[in-house]
This record gives structure tokens, sequence and C-alpha cells, in this order.
């Protein structure tokens, strides 16, 4: 990582938490539907409608709600009432109005970075969603650029790098999905740090070992500052 210019982060559980307020909505969800099937099954045909909605709506709250709304309508065979869907549509829109909670020495770490790289935030999902995220995270002064992906394949980051006018070999990418954020930056070239998140979407898990010269793995982000500190001595 001696000639990075570019460090890219991205944001749902990398920089705030966000994960497992989506599987409190889902629980929540999951019960309402108690009725009809045990709550494990409930979550399985939501998965499987989230999935197939992806091409549809990408990446997510308003797309999870929609599914959810789906998945009552297939699980009741029409016959829900609406206040089961307002019920639906309640969860949803709770998501939407989280507390952002940033995760442990995130700010410190931008601090330190700031003014020694390009810093940018690539993260997937809802356009206004993240707008709103990020402007109420408090972060958005630290970054030079921020790019809303719809998704987080080698064409999307191909895109990001010829936007910053960045060689793959100068982009750092960190972040908590080894599908999304390390194995298509490593395969244009780039560098990842992948940071585990406890929680993690059933979608994002990937059974990879990955070894790399261009990848690290840690346990906390402030790892960041010491792991770019022994490329550069």
């Amino acid at each position: 990582m001696t000639n990075i210019q570019v460090i890219a982060f991205d944001a749902d559980d990398t920089l705030w938490v966000n994960e497992p307020y989506f599987r409190e909505a889902e629980e929540k969800f999951c019960a309402l539907l108690e009725d009809y099937l045990p709550l494990h099954s409930v979550a399985s045909e939501l998965f499987r409608i989230e999935i197939q909605n992806l091409p549809l709506y990408g990446y997510g709250v308003k797309g999870f709600m929609l599914s959810m709304v789906e998945t009552i309508l297939t699980i009741t065979k029409g016959t829900a009432s609406l206040a089961t869907i307002e019920k639906a549509i309640t969860y949803g829109k709770e998501l939407l109005d989280k507390p952002i909670e940033l995760l442990k020495g995130v700010e410190d770490v931008l601090l330190a970075l700031k003014g020694k790289y390009r810093l940018v935030v690539a993260t997937k999902g809802d356009l206004l969603d993240q707008e709103r995220k990020l402007k109420k995270s408090g972060l958005e002064s630290y970054f030079h650029h921020i790019e809303i992906m719809s998704d987080k394949q080698e064409y999307d980051y191909l895109k990001l790098l010829k936007h910053l006018d960045c060689k793959p070999e100068n982009f750092l990418m960190i972040g908590n999905s080894l599908k999304s954020d390390v194995l298509p930056v490593l395969a244009l070239g780039g560098h990842a740090v992948h940071i585990p998140y406890h929680t993690t979407w059933a979608h994002e898990v990937v059974e990879h070992h990955v070894v790399h010269e261009h990848f690290k793995s840690t346990e906390n982000i402030t790892d960041i500052l010491s792991l770019l500190h022994e490329a550069t001595v």
C-alpha cells in the first residue's frame, strides 16, 4: 500500500451501524405473520423475495419495504388485512428514521487521514436514504467525493476510478463485505482491507478465503492507520 492516493470507505456497518436495525425490523415482521408460518419460514420467504426483487428495486430500505408487502401478499395469498400491510410499512419508515450510530474509532481515523489522502465514501443503496444518513452522521466534511452506487461490481468500481482519475494500484477500499468491498477491487488490481462486522446480511456472505498481496483483514478500523504507516516506512 505504498502508493495509495485514494481511500474509499463503505458506509453501512463500516462507518455506522446498519444491519442490526434491519434484523430488528425483520424479527418484528416475521412475528407479524407467525399465524401463517413459523418465524424461520417467513424469514426465508422474505429473503427469497428480496433477492428476486434486487434487479428491480436495488438495495436499501424502500426495496425492503416493497418486499415485505409482497411477502405478506404471497404468504397470506392476498387475504391479509390492510392493518398488516400498514404495520410492515411502519417498520420500514422506522428504519428510515433510525439514529446514526458511528462505529468506534471512525472519526479518529478520518481525522488522521484527511489531508494525506483523498477520502471517498463508496456505498450502495437508496440515494436519498444514504444521503440522509451521511448528513446525519456529521462525517460529510471529511470526504472529497461521495459515490452512492446501485451495485458494487467491477464495472461500478471502474466508473468510480475513472471519475476520480485514479489508477487501481493507487486505490484502497475499506469495508465489511468481502463480496462487495474486497473481491471486485482486488480483481481490478486495487487494494482492499476487510473489517468484518458481527452482523452481515446473508446476501453479502461468501465462503471465500482471500489470499492476495493487496489484501489485509483487521478487526478494528483504527488498525488502518498502522497498516498505512507500516507500508510507508
